[in-house]
């Protein structure tokens, strides 16, 4: 291997932020600018790739930058929920920025170097999240990623983008200052450390209430998970162009919330600790609330987007459920859920933007018969459909049959309950837009079926490749399911 393990990761970090610097000199030279970009994404995913084998083989390699304070660090150490995350995130932030191009080009919209500067930066953020050693390391990447994704949820710069960007700052700053820090705070002062630890900094802390109270602040601090009351800026954020509403829901921001709240489960508490504190029941119902309550407001949603986004919040507490269950099976469930959710609601948003601009439909009830005009399109979409209700043959089901079996494992019946009953509901808000775009006339049914669907090459491309991806990653769930294993030594 021509770098070491330790460069490896540097160059993740870094090449996104050399690319960001490097792209307002090619302002006016789009192709330079998209070339640029895309030569960042293969690098980066090259680069994840490259660290996938040693990870899986059980080294840990760690990268120290500088040192703030004694025990305070800013440092990088690979462990397999971070490989996992940044595996999913490299290869979907490339497939993202080839349809950015298409949709950016065709929508002709404003401020493109900006936007992909802002994307750029939030990516290296996002592979610090993936990346970090401590918690310290995590909070300050994970701050960053909310600043530079502001100006993509502001990005079309008119009240209600300004609107939802000031929602999105309050609710994910004012979390994390509020609960987060102080719950990383505690967490020293009690530990005596931020480094992740396997079996957890807290374990051997007995104190139930302590325990239950920490586990709370973590659980509404990490904002970006979207746990209800605190979801609110995500369907906010829908107002920004469909390659961030895939880059928030499918590569980096929910993500990195859910992510971070597996991490902590694991590595800050430990499964042990939290069955002895008894803590299964309340966070249960707390993950399984959010999961049914956005479900059913998906149902009442007409606006696609905003449909979506509502399903990502359910479908993205069924990662905090696996981790509510305790159980090594659940975890396991989590992470595969991580990676199933992202490769099918990246194509959902990917099919959403397809249609906007190939046919200028935004709501649900504009989609009779779209499904003969625009086949790739909503082809993909019922991909990544059937892969959120979790039916065999897509990546879902996979997520969702390890989460159910842990929970009939530990008999908690809630958490079978919830699994089953949003199976439901999901099928309720998903399955009417298939049955419309294909089983309903179209009330254009004289036009001729546009050429590639009427959407940029770049756009069918995209969403083609993540559909197949889903179906893919059911047959071939090995390196996914080899680190989520490794979280729990199964």
């Amino acid at each position: 291997m021509p770098f070491s393990l330790e460069t490896l990761i540097l160059i993740s970090l870094t090449a996104p932020l050399i690319c960001a610097c490097l792209l307002p000199l090619f302002r006016g030279q789009p192709n330079i600018r998209e070339s640029l970009t895309l030569i960042t994404g293969l690098i980066v995913s090259a680069v994840a790739l490259a660290l996938f084998a040693p990870v899986a083989a059980g080294e840990r390699p760690e990268l120290h930058l500088l040192s703030v304070a004694p025990g305070l660090s800013l440092s990088f150490k690979l462990e397999p929920l971070g490989m996992l995350f940044a595996l999913v995130a490299s290869i979907l932030w490339l497939a993202n920025s080839v349809y950015s191009i298409g949709y950016m080009r065709a929508n002709h919209e404003p401020r493109q170097t900006t936007f992909y500067v802002s994307f750029a930066v939030a990516f290296s953020a996002t592979m610090g999240v993936a990346f970090a050693e401590n918690l310290f390391t995590l909070f300050l990447c994970y701050e960053a990623l909310t600043l530079s994704t502001f100006p993509l949820v502001t990005h079309n710069r008119d009240a209600a983008a300004m609107r939802s960007g000031r929602l999105y700052l309050l609710l994910l700053l004012g979390t994390s200052m509020g609960f987060f820090l102080p719950a990383i705070i505690a967490t020293w002062l009690i530990g005596g450390t931020l480094s992740f630890t396997e079996g957890g900094i807290l374990a051997g802390t007995t104190d139930p209430l302590l325990i239950g109270g920490l586990l709370a602040l973590f659980v509404f601090g990490i904002g970006k998970a979207a746990i209800m009351p605190v979801h609110f800026w995500l369907p906010a954020a829908m107002v920004a162009p469909t390659p961030v509403s895939a880059f928030l829901h499918a590569v980096a921001v929910v993500k990195a919330g859910v992510f971070t709240v597996v991490k902590v489960v694991v590595y800050v508490f430990g499964l042990e600790t939290l069955n002895d504190a008894g803590v299964s029941d309340w966070f249960t119902i707390l993950a399984g609330t959010t999961v049914i309550v956005a479900s059913l407001i998906a149902l009442q949603q007409d606006n696609l987007k905003r449909r979506l986004a509502y399903s990502t919040v359910s479908q993205l507490s069924y990662v905090v459920l696996g981790a509510a269950i305790l159980t090594p099976i659940s975890i396991v469930g989590a992470a595969m859920h991580l990676a199933a959710h992202a490769f099918g609601k990246i194509t959902l948003f990917f099919a959403a933007g397809s249609l906007y601009t190939g046919a200028h439909l935004t709501k649900v009830s504009e989609l009779d018969g779209i499904g003969w005009r625009m086949p790739w399109t909503m082809g993909a979409f019922t991909i990544g459909a059937l892969s959120m209700l979790g039916l065999p043959l897509t990546a879902g089901f996979l997520g969702k049959w390890f989460i159910l079996s842990g929970a009939m494992e530990s008999s908690n019946w809630i958490a079978v309950a919830v699994i089953i009953i949003s199976t439901g509901l999901n099928a309720g808000y998903f399955l009417p837009i298939i049955y419309r775009a294909f089983f309903r006339a179209s009330p254009n049914a004289s036009e001729k079926r546009p050429v590639c669907d009427g959407s940029p090459w770049q756009i069918v491309f995209a969403l083609s490749l993540t559909a197949a991806g889903t179906i893919a990653l059911f047959f071939f769930p090995n390196a996914f399911y080899g680190l989520a294993t490794q979280l729990v030594e199964l």
